[in-house]
């Protein structure tokens, strides 16, 4: 009985993946240029999100700024979810709906990239980081799911919205991180060339 329902975990997990895969592959394609556009310009990639989510924001800031799968050159990304000393600063004194928008707006130039993870599209937080960054003609990345919610609709036509095509959280995360690891190797593949693809 638990074998099963084990199983079926991989099997919805792998159905979504495969369907998503065509609606899923221009989008990040124009994530990929985005940050592309960004990096080589000198700008950087703001990561946010919550639970879940935070924990991708910092896993894409790593694979930025160490490595993806190829020694590369370090490229500029900070997870804004990382220090407990601003988060629970803003949070206490402001309110914890301010506690990403602060620090897109104290360290977001024109040209920088937000990358929004809400598996809702409903987050506040992440929704209020959104108008930060396009007050700060940033380009907003933002990874959602079930419809996109309230960050679909607050996104411009310069920005780049990756919705995954389903209402389970845990089902949403594992194509998100999908997403930022397709990401990370799109980048690295027009700044280093194309290469096999490891096995």
């Amino acid at each position: 009985m638990l074998e099963q329902r084990i199983q079926q975990h991989f099997i919805d997990s792998a159905d979504l993946k495969y369907q998503a895969a065509q609606s899923l592959s221009k989008p990040i394609a124009a994530a990929v240029q985005a940050v592309l556009a960004c990096v080589t310009s000198g700008g950087k990639v703001l990561a946010c999100g919550n639970g879940g989510s935070a924990a991708d924001a910092q896993h894409f800031s790593a694979e930025f700024v160490g490595r993806f799968e190829r020694e590369r050159p370090e490229l500029a990304a900070i997870a804004l979810t990382t220090d407990s000393s601003i988060l629970t600063a803003v949070g206490n004194d402001y309110d914890f709906n301010r506690i990403f928008s602060k620090q897109v707006r104290a360290l977001g130039q024109a040209g920088d990239v937000l990358l929004a993870l809400s598996t809702s599209g409903n987050s506040a937080n992440v929704l209020a980081a959104i108008e930060a960054a396009h007050e700060r003609e940033m380009t907003v990345l933002a990874l959602t799911g079930r419809g996109g919610g309230k960050i679909g609709a607050a996104l411009r036509e310069t920005d780049v919205h990756i919705c995954v095509p389903h209402e389970r959280t845990a089902r949403i995360q594992e194509v998100h991180i999908l997403a930022l690891h397709c990401i990370c190797d799109g980048v690295d593949a027009q700044l280093l060339g194309e290469q096999e693809t490891p096995t």
